[in-house]
C-alpha cells in the first residue's frame, strides 16, 4: 500500500468518524424526554430528514407515494462532506464490451419481457427531479429503532472461505452465491431473474443481488450492493422491489438501503430506488429478468449503477469508502435470506423462485451473463468462479457456461424441507 493511498484511507476514515459523531450529537438532544415522547420526536425528525419537499407527487397503485424531488435536494447532500458537491451528470467513461442483449436464442427472447415499476402507471417525474419513495411513520416503527431503520445487520455478507457454524448462527443470514476473488475489480454486471419469493416471518427477507466488496470481513468491510428484494419489515408488504445498499464499515454505522441515508447520488428521473418491479416470473410460465451494472468511473473514481440498457441511475462518491476508493477485491452474485429459525426450525422463506437449481429454466431462478470490469474498463467473463452456500440442502447453487447466457448459474431453494429441518 502506497503512503499516498494509506493517507487517503486515514482521511476517509476520519470523515466517517466526524460525520457519525455529528449524527450522534444531533440525536441526543431529546434524551431528557420520556421514552414514548422521545421516540415520537425521533421518528418525526427522521421523517422530515428523509422526505424532502416534493416538486410533484405520484400515487402508485401498490400504495407507495413517489415524490419527485429536485435533484439538488436529495438526501445524499445531507452528508456534511457532500454539501458543496458538484453533481456528476453522467459518467466520464462507460465499460466497453457490454454483453450484446440482441444476440440471444429464441428461448431467451421469449423470456426477456419488459419490466417496469408500478408507479409508472400513474405518471412520471419531470426532468431535473428524481423519484423518491416516501417514507411513512409505520415504516420506521417496524424497525428495531430509528437508528437502525434502513440498515442491514452486521455480518450479512457471505464469507465463502468461512462456513463457521457459529458465524452462520450468529448472523442468521444464509446465501447461495457465485464469487470471484484474488484480483482487482472495477465493477460487475449480471442479468437477474425476478421472482416474488414467499417470506415466512415479517422480520425476514429474501433478495438476489450483486456485491462489490473491498477490505476484510472484519470491521472495515466496504460493500456496494444492488438487486431485487422482498422485505416486509422494510417496505410493509411482500412486493418485489429494486434496491441498493452500501456500507464502509461492515454495516455498523455507515450506509443504508436505497436513499434512506446520505450517500448515493441519483441522477435519473425515471427509476425509483425501493419501488416495486412488475411483472415478476411465474413457475413454468413467463420469465422476467433485470440487468444491473455497477462500475467505477476511471476518471472521477465514483461508483456508478446502471439498470437495464437505458437507465444510468446515479453513483456512490468515492469519498464514502476506504478500500473501494481504490477498487474491489471480491465480487459476489446470488441470493440471501434471513433465517430467524421460527419455532426452532429452519425458516421456510424462499430464495429465488423457491425451487432448487436442478429444476432449471422456468422453474429455478438464475443469474446469466455475469461479468466483471477489469483495470482497462472492459467487461469480461469472470475467471475461477467459486460457489458457496451455508446449507445446500436448504438453498443451493449450480453453475454453467454457454454461448447465449455466458457464465451463469441457477440458485435458490425452499428453505425448510425434509432435508432441511
Amino acid at each position: 500500500m502506497t503512503s499516498q493511498f494509506r493517507g487517503d484511507l486515514m482521511r476517509r476514515a476520519a470523515f466517517g468518524v466526524l460525520f457519525f459523531s455529528w449524527v450522534s450529537v444531533s440525536l441526543t438532544c431529546a434524551a431528557g424526554l420520556p421514552a414514548a415522547s422521545r421516540q415520537k420526536l425521533d421518528v418525526a425528525k427522521h421523517l422530515k430528514r428523509l422526505n424532502k419537499p416534493p416538486f410533484h407527487t405520484i400515487q402508485s397503485p401498490d400504495g407507495d407515494i413517489i415524490d419527485c424531488v429536485h435533484i439538488s435536494r436529495q438526501p445524499a447532500f445531507d452528508h456534511p462532506f457532500l454539501k458543496n458537491h458538484t453533481i456528476q451528470i453522467r459518467p466520464s467513461y462507460h465499460p466497453e464490451g457490454l454483453f450484446d442483449e440482441n444476440k440471444i436464442a429464441t428461448e431467451q427472447k421469449e423470456r426477456t419481457n419488459p419490466i417496469t415499476q408500478l408507479w409508472h402507471l400513474n405518471g412520471k417525474c419531470p426532468e431535473g427531479t428524481i423519484p423518491i419513495r416516501r417514507t411513512k411513520k409505520n415504516d420506521i416503527l417496524r424497525a428495531s429503532s430509528v437508528k437502525r431503520y434502513g440498515r442491514k445487520k452486521h455480518r450479512s455478507v457471505p464469507q465463502p472461505k468461512s462456513a463457521d457454524p457459529d458465524i452462520v448462527n450468529e448472523s442468521g443470514h444464509q446465501h447461495a452465491i457465485a464469487y470471484v476473488e484474488g484480483d482487482k475489480y472495477y465493477g460487475a454486471k449480471a442479468t437477474i431473474n425476478v421472482w416474488e419469493p414467499q417470506i415466512q416471518q415479517p422480520n425476514e427477507f429474501s433478495l438476489s443481488q450483486i456485491w462489490v466488496l473491498g477490505g476484510s470481513f472484519g470491521e472495515d468491510l466496504n460493500s456496494i450492493e444492488a438487486g431485487w428484494q422482498v422485505s416486509p419489515d422494510l417496505y410493509g408488504d411482500n412486493n418485489t422491489r429494486l434496491f441498493t445498499y452500501w456500507t464502509s464499515d461492515a454495516y455498523h454505522a455507515t450506509g443504508c438501503y436505497n436513499l434512506l441515508c446520505s450517500g448515493f447520488i441519483q441522477i435519473n428521473n425515471e427509476i425509483a430506488m425501493g419501488a416495486s418491479i412488475s411483472p415478476v416470473s411465474a413457475y413454468r410460465n413467463s420469465q422476467y429478468d433485470i440487468s444491473i451494472l455497477v462500475w467505477k468511473d476511471p476518471n472521477e473514481g465514483n461508483w456508478w449503477m446502471q439498470f437495464g440498457k437505458d437507465y444510468i441511475l446515479g453513483y456512490w462518491p468515492s469519498l464514502l469508502f476506504s478500500y473501494l476508493a481504490d477498487g474491489a477485491s471480491m465480487i459476489e452474485w446470488g441470493g440471501e435470506v434471513v433465517n430467524s429459525e421460527p419455532g426452532g426450525d429452519h425458516t421456510s422463506t424462499q430464495m429465488g423462485s423457491g425451487h432448487f437449481p436442478e429444476e432449471g429454466f422456468g422453474r429455478a431462478s438464475y443469474f446469466r451473463n455475469i461479468q466483471v470490469v477489469d483495470g482497462s474498463n472492459i467487461l469480461k467473463a469472470p475467471k475461477d468462479v467459486g460457489t458457496f452456500t451455508e446449507q445446500s440442502n436448504c438453498y443451493a447453487v449450480q453453475t454453467g457456461n454457454n454461448g447465449d447466457w455466458g457464465f451463469h448459474f441457477y440458485y435458490g431453494g425452499p428453505g425448510r424441507n425434509p432435508n432441511c429441518p
